[in-house]
């Protein structure tokens, strides 16, 4: 019989959860993302699902809150945003060819792409990332499970050691929202 749902095991899942945490990794990730803004890099991102909308967060976040905070310009953008051209790629080629596809328009040596997913081992962030190390681009992957593919393709990783996609989506949020408040120099309130 399974246990039923309750907030006070969710939260304390996360507290289990945050122990088991790599938090020299995050502070890594934290830098690579800082590397690239200070080098005037553009930073990528994409994702499937909850991780698009991630991607896209990230973007929303960084994009406003670092412009606003140091008068500097943010050059991000997520591949997840425009449809029509998710659509196109998907369509017209291949599901497994919509970022790297994008990628391959835009992508400059050293930019940065940062792939999120939960289980690490969706074909077409695989193939985004495989296509940024080729390119000479740093990459960055946010996942969770045990980590998939993408975390032995990508030359950077933040895991999330946890079967539970919630929790691994909820800590990717997380992560973004720390690089925020690393680029903008914000103090945590409580």
């Amino acid at each position: 019989m399974s246990a039923h749902f309750s907030v006070d095991r969710y939260l304390t899942a996360h507290r289990d959860l945050a122990q088991k945490l790599d938090l020299a990794a995050f502070e890594a990730g934290i830098d690579v993302v800082r590397a690239a803004f200070d080098a005037g890099r553009q930073i990528i991102t994409c994702g499937n699902g909850g991780s698009a909308y991630a991607a896209s967060h990230y973007m929303t976040d960084w994009n406003k809150m670092v412009n606003l905070a140091t008068g500097r310009k943010f050059r991000g953008i997520s591949l997840c945003d425009n449809i029509g051209l998710v659509t196109a790629f998907a369509n017209d080629i291949a599901f497994e060819e919509v970022f790297a596809g994008q990628l391959k328009a835009i992508l400059e040596p050293r930019d940065l792409v940062i792939a999120i997913s939960g289980s690490g081992n969706s074909p077409n962030v695989v193939k985004a990332v495989e296509y940024a190390n080729s390119a000479g681009a740093e990459t960055l992957a946010v996942v969770g499970y045990d980590g998939g593919r993408l975390r032995q393709t990508a030359r950077h990783v933040v895991w999330v050691p946890s079967f539970d996609m919630q929790l691994c989506e909820d800590v990717h949020l997380m992560f973004g929202h720390m690089v925020m408040k690393a680029l903008c120099g914000s103090a945590i309130r409580e």
